[in-house]
């Protein structure tokens, strides 16, 4: 069963993301609300893929996503963001972030990039 991580402020997303997981081949191993809590939680839980907010307190996504791979180049971050913002999208492409999903998102738009990440 693949672990995911959600690293996000928002209790909302949380929410969102462990509704349209529910019933689902994946495991949320965890909560972190900014980036920082996040980089902890991926030493304790080891998950195989987190979701990455952009905008949050603290740690922001993109800083986050740098600590991630400079650890793991190949780890799997799908962004979640309501922000459609073309440079934003080009800074996180360049830091190594290939998959992204625009907020609010559907379950099965959710569900179907996971589980083509799983496979990459």
């Amino acid at each position: 069963m693949p672990k995911l991580l959600v690293i996000d402020d928002s209790p909302f997303i949380y929410k969102s993301v462990s509704k349209a997981l529910k019933d689902s081949e994946f495991e949320i191993v965890g909560h972190a609300r900014n980036g920082l809590e996040g980089l902890k939680l991926i030493e304790e839980q080891h998950p195989d893929i987190v979701t990455l907010d952009v905008t949050m307190p603290v740690m922001d996504g993109i800083e986050t996503a740098k600590h991630i791979f400079e650890k793991n180049k190949n780890f799997k971050v799908l962004m979640l963001s309501a922000m459609g913002d073309e440079t934003l999208l080009n800074t996180a492409k360049e830091i190594g972030i290939k998959h992204f999903i625009q907020k609010p998102f559907k379950d099965e738009v959710l569900l179907k990039k996971l589980r083509l990440l799983t496979l990459l």
